[in-house]
């Protein structure tokens, strides 16, 4: 009874512990694949920057809705529905059109921006899984950050290291400056450039937190036609007929994925009340409670 006793604990704490590591193994494992993919994904489209110009890159960087839809069907996370392959291909097909013959093709460089984009597909959708479950304890965007950006700076190091070590070294911008002016300056651009990346990262995982990789892709094409405009009127991209045409295409993708969204929403938010009304036992009770009261009612003048 007594080796029972000492046991019973023993056995129980050691599985405990067992438990708990394998669960931060898998977890770990998970914030690493996602490091990886997101590392990758922003190496290779800065990388492709050398390359191509803006209105290629952002062409191609649109088929990251594609991997994104796909690898979502995969992983289960979206359902298969024809009005979601609808907005997926007009959103696609309106980028498309609203860059075509805009730029010069770069072999080179399209092969790095298509990987990026399939990157990013992994990337996003990796991201929603940690942040949607619930026992990893990743949903708020600061706990992701915290997980993610150390693994990335160390992912995203050796290729900084490599191509752009020795010449930021002996550039005469940052360690052989000649003016203290310049050298404040530029630490001064990447200090304002670093808390504009902490909060368009935060805003992209808090998104995907409360919605979904596809939304937040979805979301970041209004960004891309921001991205375009300003190549247009800042660096002389030229649009024409077909290129203003593929972007009302792409508006209307979006505006269908709006209102899809808010269809969808309405229609959980009103079976919620008859979940719950089925669901509440108190309520069960009372509307069985009278059955019973006439069966003592009618059983109650047999006995007298």
């Amino acid at each position: 009874l007594e080796e029972s006793l000492f046991f019973s604990p023993g056995s129980a704490l050691l599985s405990m512990f067992m438990a708990m590591e394998q669960g931060f193994v898998v977890g770990l494992f998970n914030v690493m694949e996602d490091t990886l993919s997101t590392s990758l994904d922003i190496g290779l489209s800065n990388w492709s920057f050398l390359y191509v110009t803006v209105s290629l890159y952002t062409m191609t960087k649109s088929s990251a809705i594609l991997f994104i839809l796909l690898f979502s069907l995969l992983f289960k996370l979206e359902e298969m529905r024809v009005t979601l392959l609808l907005v997926v291909l007009l959103i696609a097909g309106g980028l498309f059109m609203f860059t075509y013959k805009s730029t010069q093709f770069n072999a080179q460089g399209f092969v790095l921006v298509l990987c990026a984009s399939f990157l990013g597909g992994i990337r996003w959708t990796l991201t929603q899984i940690l942040m949607q479950k619930a026992e990893l304890g990743l949903q708020n965007p600061i706990d992701i950050m915290f997980h993610l950006q150390p693994l990335m700076f160390l992912g995203l190091f050796p290729l900084f290291a490599v191509f752009e070590g020795l010449p930021l070294s002996i550039s005469e911008k940052l360690f052989r400056f000649h003016e203290a002016g310049t050298l404040f300056s530029l630490v001064g651009k990447l200090f304002l450039g670093g808390i504009l990346a902490f909060g368009l990262g935060f805003s992209e995982f808090l998104l995907v937190s409360r919605t979904s990789s596809l939304t937040l892709s979805i979301a970041g094409i209004f960004k891309e036609i921001c991205i375009l405009f300003l190549a247009t009127h800042l660096l002389g991209d030229r649009l024409s007929l077909l290129n203003w045409l593929g972007f009302a295409v792409c508006l209307l993708g979006i505006s269908l994925h709006v209102v899809l969204k808010a269809m969808n929403s309405k229609g959980d938010k009103a079976l919620e009340p008859h979940k719950e009304a089925s669901s509440d036992p108190d309520l069960e009770l009372l509307l069985h409670h009278p059955e019973h009261g006439e069966e003592e009612v009618v059983e109650t003048p047999q006995q007298h």
